[in-house]
């Protein structure tokens, strides 16, 4: 097929260098008969047959060391036109140089060089740049017949909306037709870009979309801002419009096919802040080589972490899990991608202390992450007994198993939730914290805890449930209108984990996360972005914080804020306070309690180990 390739481009380029040889030859002969109107003198003539020999000799070794016979039809633009201006201009003054320094004894009237010119690049444009235009023609009357056509606005006139829209043009693969660009720069008002006008500011967009019957709004304006992005669905959340945004800046889209790169505008576009990127060097610094353990693998966080630990080359990595069917389809993807990467999957229960220590003696972890947790709210507020089983019994004996072993490095997956807790899932994470103090403390091992907001995307979060009840029709359920959480994406928070956790910055680290973010506003955006109209389209249902639910989170509290210290851009260490002496034995008097199924006995020592917790509902405590 290459062969095949090849000889075509040969063919094609052998076609357009005859094709300008003759183009020469014709606009030589226009020239002088334009200049005579019609009536060539016998004299000029015979400069004609002289002069046709020399300019040929001149243009066409001058075209072929342009590249001018290797010329995409497709992809040609304002660089290959001023290239071809450029070429014929070089040889119209090698012909004027010609001509004197070989002392032709009649040269040619200044008029016919001038007019030559032009007929030869006039003629060599069009037949270079007329495919282009008419398969783009063609496209966008194809486009304006067919019943599929979006009627397309893009967000955005300047550099990366101009190359948008012409790659929209190049490509018969999708339906947009666009009608022109909004954008905020006065200037660009009236304009037109690309032959589409600029109409007016974003904010006409609620006003613009209607009445041009828009159905599609494509993003390119590079890095835009979270809340300028929710200000923008806020105010069309009345239409029912398509989103698209292009994932990158400007400076690196390529030339090619860049209105694939579009992709549907997700809840991570609308985080208040910048996403996070971690450095690539220096996760491969922390990683590469490097015997890890990472339980919960087969959860959300657990996973990615798997996944991006996976992709930096360590010595060995082991995947646990009790949750044996999701376990073994990450073990097959992750030994698929990474075949050369010593990957082990082993069923655990972290409640299990001889499981545990039996997978830190045959492994030697140096670096443990612990993932593992029971973290659905109301279905602990239910089972007090098994939250302190699985993430307090759970965690003591993973840290345990840490200490014992050697291992370098222990990190804890830990929740806003923790901070002041009202629920029994929160109150639990806080003992494990207050756990992996307490081996910070007294172990060789560097333990630390990182602390996380909401992450979209993850099991049971709330992105997914309003994707799945949007995709069934509503109504959507929102607990409470003046609701707030802070969030952050999986990538932020696994990056988060590695990076904070192995770089020993300290023993509780937390994403500088922004402000929180309504609820119920991201509820309305997801159903615009589904292109539907809330409360209209999509009722939205307000049910009542459930038990153990807070209207706000926190992710530290008021003594943990007055010491902690930004150490990165996006790093903040807290200077948590020491844990209780005795806090070991009060644990271990905790999972007695659970073991034993005493649910007062439970609640009451949660409550001495976390002081302000106090249970959501009284009446559990005798169910």
């Amino acid at each position: 097929m290459q062969s095949a390739g090849a000889a075509s481009g040969w063919h094609r380029s052998v076609m357009l260098t005859l094709f300008d040889a003759v183009s020469i030859c014709l606009s030589l002969y226009a020239a002088y008969l334009l200049r005579f109107e019609s009536h060539i003198p016998a004299e000029y003539w015979d400069q004609f047959q002289r002069m046709l020999p020399i300019l040929l000799a001149i243009r066409v070794p001058i075209l072929l060391a342009f590249g001018l016979q290797r010329w995409s039809f497709r992809f040609s633009g304002l660089h290959e036109a001023a290239r071809l201006v450029g070429a014929n201009l070089v040889g119209t003054g090698c012909l004027v140089v010609a001509v004197f320094f070989l002392r032709v004894p009649v040269g040619p009237p200044r008029s016919i060089v001038a007019i030559e010119f032009f007929l030869t690049t006039s003629l060599m444009g069009v037949a270079r740049f007329s495919p282009r235009l008419t398969h783009a023609w063609l496209l966008s009357g194809m486009r304006s017949l067919s019943r599929d056509r979006l009627r397309t606005l893009i967000v955005g006139a300047g550099s990366a909306g101009e190359l948008l829209l012409r790659d929209l043009r190049r490509s018969d693969e999708h339906s947009y037709e666009v009608i022109g660009f909004v954008d905020d720069d006065p200037h660009k008002w009236g304009r037109s870009i690309g032959g589409k006008p600029v109409l007016g500011p974003i904010s006409s967009l609620p006003e613009l979309a209607p009445s041009r019957r828009v159905r599609q709004l494509l993003f390119a304006i590079p890095r835009l801002e979270g809340p300028r992005l929710r200000e923008i669905l806020a105010s069309c959340s009345a239409l029912s419009l398509g989103y698209k945004v292009l994932p990158v800046s400007f400076a690196y889209l390529s030339d090619n096919a860049i209105w694939a790169m579009l992709q549907g505008l997700s809840a991570q576009h609308l985080l208040p802040r910048h996403p996070v990127h971690f450095d690539e060097a220096e996760m491969a610094s922390l990683v590469a080589g490097r015997r890890i353990l990472v339980t919960g693998a087969a959860g959300s966080i657990g996973g990615e972490t798997c996944r991006l630990l996976a992709a930096h080359d360590p010595e060995l990595l082991v995947l646990a899990d009790i949750d044996e069917n999701n376990l073994y389809f990450l073990h097959r993807e992750l030994r698929g991608k990474h075949p050369r990467t010593a990957i082990e999957a082993q069923v655990m229960d972290i409640r299990d202390r001889e499981r545990a220590r039996q997978l830190g003696e045959r492994y030697r972890p140096q670096d443990v992450f612990h993932a593992a947790a029971h973290k659905h709210v109301p279905l602990m507020e239910d089972a007090p007994e098994e939250a302190v089983k699985n993430n307090v019994a759970g965690c003591l004996n993973l840290c345990t198993m840490a200490h014992e072993t050697g291992a370098e490095h222990f990190v804890l997956v830990s929740t806003d939730k923790a901070v002041n807790p009202s629920s029994v899932m929160g109150a639990t994470k806080r003992v494990a914290e207050l756990i992996v103090l307490d081996f910070a403390r007294r172990s060789p091992t560097a333990f630390a805890t990182v602390r996380f907001g909401n992450v979209l995307g993850s099991a049971g979060s709330v992105v997914p449930l309003f994707k799945e009840q949007i995709a069934r029709g509503g109504p959507v359920t929102v607990t409470d209108p003046e609701c707030r959480r802070f969030l952050m994406s999986i990538p932020e928070a696994v990056g988060l984990l590695v990076l904070a956790g192995l770089g020993r910055y300290g023993d509780l680290l937390i994403l500088e996360m922004g402000e929180p973010i309504r609820v119920l506003d991201l509820a309305r955006m997801m159903i615009g972005l589904a292109g539907q109209v809330p409360d209209k389209e999509i009722p939205i249902v307000f049910t009542g914080l459930r038990p153990g639910e807070k209207i706000d989170e926190e992710l530290m509290t008021e003594e943990e804020a007055r010491d902690s210290r930004l150490v990165r851009e996006h790093f903040r260490v807290v200077a948590a306070p020491p844990p209780p002496a005795d806090l070991l034995a009060r644990v271990e008097r905790l999972t007695v309690l659970a073991r034993a199924g005493d649910r007062v006995g439970v609640l009451a020592a949660l409550q001495s180990l976390v002081p302000g917790y106090a249970p959501a509902v009284s009446e559990l405590a005798v169910r």
